[in-house]
């Protein structure tokens, strides 16, 4: 016998059930079946352009740094001039993410490496799924596209979210996704990031970069 099923043994004898009662068994399909919603704050609904304001604000406070472009075409400037501004070498790794595709670095010096971060990158380039105005909070969704391990390996990490997936609240965000990809078929990993890595564990002193990137860029489009 694992730990585990140790562990829910005793919990199972404490309540006093097998974990096979109808009634029981009922109430967790419906449960699950029904996806029923938190408590949503009004602070969030808002007009679609507000809240892509509050997106934008709710992320800076989190020491995110957020950049308005109008169209795909311009995210190759903006990566440059992030990378230039901190003296970042000249490379980002990203994944086969197809909006990422459509950006042409051509009239840059950048370097584009594809697949899976090993650790030895300086900057990430994700696409995320939704950004969500009530918290600033980018929503990324691992697999090819984007591997969760360039949202997290490299120090600077710069993020594509388009404007019209900025939605409210998280609630309304992953009843987005599960549309998107079906109902208990989302992928392996749905990762929440609100601003850079951080902690404050030691002497209650901000450390960027504590358990991921030091830096967090948001290009928002449209």
């Amino acid at each position: 016998m694992s730990a585990r099923d140790e562990i829910l043994g005793r919990i199972r004898r404490s309540l006093g059930v097998n974990g096979r009662e109808a009634g029981r068994r009922a109430i967790v399909i419906a449960r699950l079946a029904g996806a029923p919603k938190g408590v949503i704050p009004k602070r969030a609904q808002l007009p679609h352009a507000d809240q892509v304001a509050l997106f934008r604000t709710m992320a800076e406070k989190s020491y995110a740094t957020v950049a308005s472009v109008a169209g795909i075409g311009d995210v190759a400037a903006e990566v440059a001039g992030f990378l230039r501004a901190h003296n970042l070498p000249a490379s980002v790794r990203m994944g086969a993410d197809p909006l990422l595709s459509e950006v042409s670095f051509a009239n840059t010096s950048i370097e584009v490496r594809r697949g899976p971060s090993d650790g030895n990158d300086e900057t990430g380039l994700s696409r995320a799924a939704h950004g969500i105005a009530e918290t600033g909070t980018l929503i990324l969704t691992s697999g090819p596209e984007n591997p969760s391990t360039v949202n997290f390996l490299p120090a600077n990490h710069v993020v594509v979210v388009r404007a019209e997936d900025v939605l409210g609240d998280a609630e309304t965000a992953f009843a987005a996704l599960r549309a998107r990809y079906g109902k208990g078929l989302l992928p392996r990993t749905v990762n929440m990031v609100t601003g850079p890595s951080r902690s404050g564990d030691i002497e209650q002193t901000m450390l960027f970069g504590a358990h991921g990137p030091k830096r967090l860029h948001i290009i928002v489009v449209g």
